[in-house]
């Protein structure tokens, strides 16, 4: 049985203008996940989010669960999935924290790198272009990755 992923982007651009604590800096959704995304390598999922993680990988975000402060856009989404019950693995992780990935890391073979499976030249370079933009917009720490499993 296979496993996809899907998710969204989201960003809170409020939190450049009022500070991240403000009740206006709320997470918007900024793209589906489905439109970036055109891969499904299991390396990848497990070097990024610990999925089908045969591979040996330390994954940079793993089991964090749905996040409570998810905007709107997201909520619906996910509830399209059907939840918890219908779904696992879900995780987020910030464009911050991807910022400052060791992107050389290898798998327990070390054959694979993070880089090779889950880098700027794979199916996951688009994600982390416009996660990348939007941080230069908002902040790093304002734009996150939000997926789960199905």
């Amino acid at each position: 049985m296979s496993t996809e992923v899907s998710g969204m982007i989201e960003c809170r651009p409020g939190a450049r203008l009022w500070g991240p604590d403000d009740e206006d800096s709320v997470w918007q959704a900024a793209i589906d996940l489905f439109l970036l995304n055109n891969g499904n390598s299991y390396d990848a999922l497990a070097c990024l989010f610990g999925i089908r993680n045969s591979f040996g990988f330390r994954p940079l975000a793993e089991g964090r669960g749905f996040p409570a402060d998810a905007s709107e856009a997201l909520r619906t989404e996910y509830a399209t999935y059907g939840g918890p019950p219908d779904v696992h693995g879900t995780t987020w992780i910030t464009w911050s924290e991807l910022a400052v990935a060791d992107w050389s890391e290898t798998d327990s073979s070390g054959t694979r790198s993070r880089d090779g499976v889950a880098g700027n030249e794979t199916d996951w370079g688009p994600v982390w272009s416009v996660m990348r933009t939007l941080g230069e917009l908002h902040g790093a720490d304002q734009v996150r990755l939000v997926v789960w499993f199905h």
